[in-house]
């Protein structure tokens, strides 16, 4: 799951990347890049947290 998603990433920076000068959507697919780093780091801090509060309550 965590290759699949890199690899998403990657190709919507590439395709970034090459689409942005061209294109109007090009500010489209900068936010969901955003937001789909946005939601895997905050993916990995929750879990993180939940790791952090169950080795303590352990």
């Amino acid at each position: 799951m965590d290759k699949t998603l890199l690899m998403i990433l990657l190709l919507g920076l590439l395709l970034s990347f090459i689409v942005a000068p061209f294109s109007g959507l090009a500010l489209l697919m900068i936010f969901l890049l955003v937001s789909a780093v946005l939601w895997t780091g905050w993916t990995l801090v929750s879990i993180l947290i939940r790791g952090k509060t169950s080795d303590s309550n352990s």
